[in-house]
């Protein structure tokens, strides 16, 4: 069973909305002509660099705030949704189901250095997947486009 709900209906070669409309991102490279969802090695591929991003966060002290009352349910619920907005934002078939950043982010004052630790450890399992570095540029691009969103608020 998917963590993700799938919409076949969605053309992943196509421009994705994500963020109640706010966003819009055409994730085909002219070159291959796949999208970088495609070019990441799909779902099962986007959910094993999430899974292990997400246990080298979990192992990080600096981050112990954020696990702090999560019972296993809301841990796999934080879980597929990141899976699913990486899995939208980069022209998949996934929707993301989630709140927008700014909301879900509210209050937790993230730091800039914890902010850089996240891009570390992503850059890390893209490197430990033998993601190519165009791919990862864009794949962490994903990220920095809501840094704004996230950090401080």
């Amino acid at each position: 069973m998917r963590d993700v709900a799938l919409d076949r209906s969605v053309d992943p070669g196509k421009d994705q909305q994500i963020g109640k409309g706010r966003d819009r991102m055409d994730s085909t490279t002219p070159e291959t002509g796949k999208t970088l969802y495609e070019r990441l090695g799909g779902y099962d591929a986007i959910a094993a660099i999430v899974d292990e991003f997400l246990r080298r966060l979990r192992a990080d002290p600096m981050f112990a705030r954020f696990g702090g009352g999560r019972g296993l349910d809301s841990t796999r619920r934080g879980r597929e949704l990141l899976v699913g907005q990486m899995c939208e934002l980069s022209g998949g078939p996934c929707v993301y189901i989630g709140r927008d950043m700014k909301t879900s982010h509210a209050g937790l004052q993230i730091t800039e250095s914890e902010w850089d630790a996240n891009i570390r450890y992503t850059l890390q399992e893209l490197d430990k997947h033998k993601i190519p570095e165009q791919a990862k540029a864009e794949f962490t691009a994903l990220f920095e486009r809501y840094k704004a969103d996230i950090v401080g608020v």
